[in-house]
């Protein structure tokens, strides 16, 4: 599906998928909290240099903490939108990035993260075109040649783009901490890699969209009610 993008974006449209929870074949605890919830429609990110940017920020840190940082360090170095909702801020460029003193990264916290994002940035001017004709799988391979993407940041970067959340990292703390929040009658592991294989071997075929939606499920939850 396709909606037209806001005024000042190059992108003239933007793709986005709906996951109607409806359909879901999961036991009752998982199911029953998700289809509450009901459907969720979740815009493709389409800027490469920003999907790995983003999940550069959300390394290490806690979801709650990346999305402060994400946003300050758009409001300090990005370009600014006016929109009904009122100004937003796009990740800054790579040259942008590329420009900045380590001063500007302290200042936000982000010092940890200065190396990872001036890597990304040189590599995505580079390749970023050539990265964003690849399959999802073949993406997924191919960003990890820059310095700091590791197969988490490259499978958090693939989902974005694509809402494949079959290819997202399902073991990592976010899923297995809103599954157990959901769904906290059933015993789940508490090893990343015995928890994937679980999640995996219960979802099946419908691997991607009990992530997503459990993902979703769980910014709702931390916001108080708020959209996704």
């Amino acid at each position: 599906m396709h909606v037209d993008a806001p005024a000042g974006c190059e992108t003239a449209a933007l793709e986005f998928d709906v996951v109607d929870p409806v359909d879901l074949k999961a036991p009752d605890a998982i199911a029953d909290p998700l289809r509450a919830g009901g459907p969720v429609a979740r815009l493709r990110n389409p800027d490469v240099w920003d999907t790995l940017g983003t999940a550069i920020v959300r390394q290490i840190i806690r979801a709650g903490i990346a999305r402060k940082q994400y946003r300050a360090f758009c409001e300090a170095h990005g370009e600014r939108h006016e929109t009904s909702a009122g100004p937003t801020w796009l990740f800054p460029t790579p040259d942008v990035v590329l420009g900045l003193p380590d001063d500007a990264f302290q200042q936000l916290g982000m010092a940890i993260k200065a190396r990872a994002l001036r890597a990304a940035a040189e590599w995505v001017t580079k390749y970023g075109d050539e990265w964003a004709a690849l399959s999802p799988e073949d993406f997924v391979t191919a960003v990890q040649r820059t310095p700091q993407i590791g197969p988490w940041s490259a499978h958090a970067s693939v989902a974005d783009r694509t809402n494949r959340y079959d290819l997202y990292p399902f073991a990592d703390l976010a899923v297995r901490k809103w599954a157990g929040t959901l769904a906290p009658s059933i015993t789940w592991p508490e090893e990343p890699r015995e928890f994937g294989e679980m999640w995996q071997g219960m979802a099946g075929a419908q691997l991607s969209e009990w992530t997503l939606l459990t993902l979703a499920w769980g910014v709702r939850h931390a916001n108080g009610g708020a959209a996704v």
